[in-house]
Formats: C-alpha cells, sequence, structure tokens
C-alpha cells in the first residue's frame, strides 16, 4: 500500500535542468508546507534534429538524458524520505511534443535497490524553443477555435510540419504528449496520455472553454488526431505508481501533469494581489484574473499578454517572453568563442561569474540593449539591437548591467507596471533558476516594479507541483 499522504515528491522537468522537491504538509495548517529536501540536476539534453528538413532553427532534446537527470534528482533524495511519500506531483516546459509507442515508451529495471525506469520507443523531444515553424507555414494553418494563437515551438504546430515534412516519422509511432505527460504515463502505465487543459492550451487547437481539442478543424486539415491525448481535471490524479519507483511504493498516487508556469504561480502567489515573475530560461509574468473572467473568444497574433488555464477554470494573464536565462548563455557562449578564436581556452562558468560580479559593480549604464535575440511569439521576427554605444560604456561590466536590464524591461514593456496596478496587484514575488544566481537580474527587477518584490527558490515548479497534490487532491480525499 501507499504511505500516508501527508508527505508529496513534486518533479519539474525544466528546459535546462530537472528539479525534484519532498514536501510534507504543516500539522496544523492546511496551507502551510516544509520542503524536507530538494535536488537539481542538468539536463543537458540539447541534441541534433531527427528530421534534417527542421534546418537549423530546430530545437529537439534526447529525452533518455533528461530522464537520467530525473533518476539521478530521485537517486539523490533521502531514501528515508522517499519511502513516506503518498502521492507525486509533475510538472514541466510546456508546448513541447514528444511521440512514443504505447505500451513500448519505456523499460523498467525492477530489482536492486533503485527501480527506475529508461525511454525505449521514444522519439526526441521537439521544444517550446524550436523555430523550424516559419511565419509563412504558420499562416498557411487553419484559424485555431480557441483565443490563443499557434506559434513555432508549440506541440500542434510540431506535429503540422511533420505531417507535411516527415510523414512516415509520425506513421512510427500512437501516443503524444509534453515530457511531463509522457513521464506520468510512463509512472503509472497509462494506455493512453492524460493532459490537462493547462498543457493542452499550450499546445494549440484547443478550447478551453469546452475543454476540448478542435477536432474538426484539424481532421479537416489531415492532422493525425488520433495522437491527441486525453483530457483531464488540472488538479486531479492520472493514476497509480504500477511499479515501485526508488524508494517509493507501487500503488502511489500520481497527479495530472501541470504546466510550469501554473506550478510555480501556484507556490509563489500568497494572495490574489500577488504578481508572478519567473527568470529561468524564459520569462513569465503572471498576474491572476478574477472568478468568472474568460477571454475574447479570437487570439490576437499581435498581443503580448495571453491568458493561460490555471485552476478552477480561472485564468493567469501571462507575458511570456521567449527571451530570458537563455539570452545569458548565449552572450556567455559568444564570449567563451571570442576567447577561444583569440587562443584562450576558459570555461562557461567562470566567465559567468565574472561577468555578474564586473555588472554588480556597474551600478547603472547608459547602454541599451533590446535582448530579443530569439523575437517574441507576438513580434516573432524582431531581432536584438544595441543603441547608445559610448566608449565609456564598453566594458564587461556595462555590457552585462544593460543586458540584464534589458531582459527586464522587455518583459515590462509587454506587461507595464500600470496594467498590473489596474488588476489589483500590490506585490511582485519572483523565482527562477536564471534569478536565483543572479544578484544583478534581481537589481533590476526591483528597479523596474514599482512594488515590493519578494525573491523565492529555483525549485518553485516542483514545489507548486508538490502543493498541488496534497492540498488539492490528497487533502480533498482524506475529508
Amino acid at each position: 500500500m501507499a504511505a500516508p499522504s501527508s508527505v508529496v515528491l513534486g518533479i519539474d522537468l525544466g528546459t535546462t535542468s530537472v528539479k525534484a522537491a519532498v514536501v510534507e504538509a504543516a500539522p496544523d495548517d492546511p496551507s502551510g508546507f516544509v520542503v524536507l529536501a530538494s535536488c537539481v540536476r542538468a539536463a543537458r539534453a540539447e541534441a541534433a534534429a531527427q528530421s534534417a528538413a527542421a534546418g537549423p532553427q530546430a530545437q529537439e532534446q534526447d529525452v533518455s538524458r533528461i530522464i537520467q537527470a530525473l533518476n539521478e534528482c530521485l537517486a539523490a533524495l533521502p531514501r528515508q524520505q522517499l519511502r513516506k511519500v503518498g502521492g507525486i506531483g509533475v510538472s514541466g516546459q510546456m508546448h513541447g511534443v514528444l511521440f512514443w509507442k504505447t505500451g513500448q515508451g519505456c523499460e523498467w529495471t525492477e530489482g536492486g535497490a533503485a527501480p527506475a525506469f529508461t525511454p525505449r520507443a521514444v522519439s526526441h523531444l521537439v521544444t517550446w524553443q524550436d523555430g523550424r515553424c516559419g511565419s509563412e507555414f504558420l499562416a498557411s494553418l487553419p484559424r485555431p477555435e480557441s483565443h490563443l494563437s499557434v506559434a513555432t515551438g508549440f506541440g500542434c504546430a510540431t506535429i503540422f510540419w511533420l505531417l507535411k515534412n516527415s510523414p512516415e516519422f509520425l506513421k512510427s509511432y500512437d501516443a503524444a504528449g509534453t515530457i511531463h505527460d509522457y513521464v506520468v504515463a510512463m509512472l503509472c502505465g497509462l494506455p493512453r496520455p492524460l493532459m490537462s487543459d493547462q498543457n493542452a492550451a499550450s499546445w494549440g487547437y484547443f478550447n478551453t472553454q469546452s475543454q476540448s481539442w478542435n477536432v474538426e478543424i484539424l481532421r479537416a486539415s489531415g492532422f493525425p488526431v488520433h495522437l491527441l491525448p486525453d483530457i483531464a481535471e488540472p488538479a486531479s490524479v492520472a493514476g497509480r505508481t504500477a511499479h515501485a519507483w526508488f524508494e517509493i511504493p507501487k500503488g502511489t498516487r500520481v497527479g495530472v501533469a501541470l504546466g510550469d508556469l501554473q506550478a510555480s504561480v501556484y507556490s509563489c502567489m500568497a494572495q490574489r494581489t500577488d504578481a508572478v515573475l519567473n527568470i529561468s530560461t524564459s520569462v513569465q509574468l503572471a498576474a491572476s484574473m478574477p472568478s468568472g473572467f474568460q477571454p475574447a473568444p479570437t487570439p490576437d497574433p499581435a498581443a503580448p499578454v495571453a491568458y493561460f488555464p490555471y485552476f478552477d477554470r480561472t485564468y493567469l494573464a501571462v507575458a511570456a517572453s521567449l527571451n530570458g536565462g537563455n539570452v545569458l548563455a548565449t552572450f556567455v557562449q559568444m564570449l567563451v568563442q571570442w576567447m577561444a578564436d583569440l587562443g584562450v581556452e576558459v570555461e562557461e562558468s567562470t566567465v559567468y561569474s565574472r561577468m555578474i560580479q564586473a555588472a554588480a559593480e556597474q551600478r547603472d549604464t547608459c547602454l541599451t540593449i533590446t535582448p530579443t535575440v530569439l523575437g517574441e511569439r507576438h513580434l516573432p521576427d524582431q531581432l536584438a539591437s544595441v543603441t547608445r554605444i559610448s566608449s565609456a560604456a564598453l566594458s564587461l561590466g556595462h555590457v552585462t548591467r544593460a543586458l540584464c536590464r534589458g531582459i527586464v524591461q522587455n518583459l515590462h514593456s509587454m506587461l507595464p507596471s500600470q496594467q498590473l496596478r489596474e488588476w489589483g496587484v500590490e506585490r511582485v514575488v519572483s523565482s527562477g533558476s536564471a534569478l536565483s544566481r543572479n544578484e544583478v537580474l534581481k537589481q533590476e527587477v526591483q528597479r523596474a516594479f514599482p512594488f515590493p518584490v519578494s525573491f523565492g527558490q529555483d525549485v518553485d515548479a516542483a514545489v507548486g507541483a508538490a502543493l498541488v497534490m496534497l492540498q488539492r487532491n490528497l487533502h480533498q480525499e482524506e475529508s
């Protein structure tokens, strides 16, 4: 039998890392909790595209490496804590898609100290950063019956691209989902993947009001609708573990996978008057919409703010920038490459720490950097730029300070403080891997927003996934 339900494991499968946290309910406070243990492991999962036609804009990840990082996280957590786990909550990077063969998606290694699974008949994960669907291709797709636009990197857009450019590839698989849907399906041995409306909306061609895929629109365009997962409530149980997993017993409840944005917001938003800022690989700023709010029925592709489903049929207003920690990483890689071209070898970690130190000492700059090297979903063809260049502002400190400022200012331009005020926001709660290790970014967040700003932890999405399971599911069952 599964353990008592006051202890839950939360997992977040992010773009660059996998995080896990063991969370216990506070004995006398229904909303209180304690993080008993947590772990972060780099995924290092970037992979060459499986379709040669995808071109240089493709962004794919090796699922085996992601699951290896997950297994390393579980192995690093205290065994006695895992034995107490009575539920598992899972979140992860939204929009992306991978494919697998039903019944052959993984192989379980049982016996020994750590029962675990490894991927088998599984494709790469085509991530949210994938750029193979250009503006012309997207314009050729049928108009969705949804309040959300379809962009490159969205699951349904990727499937349409594969249908046109690699139809034989799709015939190899009969199931699809996000990376976190896949993990839930493998843990529970689900015959068909389940998907919350949070992740379904992130794929496109999903109507949040009717809670259904645009099946007729998709079918009329030859889309393989059998690949669309079944829809489930985001706080519901997907199933129970079909095998013992590390020290977690067989039969442990597993929640339907959540979007990492929603999981982060859930762990950070103490009041409805909080806005939640997450700066990780990308950047999101989210505010809660009042109960009963319904977004306009048709999408506005040029709007910088989109409305994503949250819980209980409510919505988050979200400014989601594609340019966050990935821009800083690109800058670091550029510096390392320049140094190599000059005959000097230097580690990326050394460059990163030195440039943040230099920017911390450079408290201000006249240099202006628009950091949109990846464009934005509402401005897909926008590029980055540097202006107000002077000979006095060419140091590493000036450039790094301007880059950090630009990342925050770009997001602020998408969702200004005035709009947040009109929605009743009184505080900004911020978190994320890029923010947690960058004091300069923290300073720029405080500079940009005229609200009190608090800073959370790197594992907030994993904690949020655990809390959803703990507070909205297991406690309800007990009561």
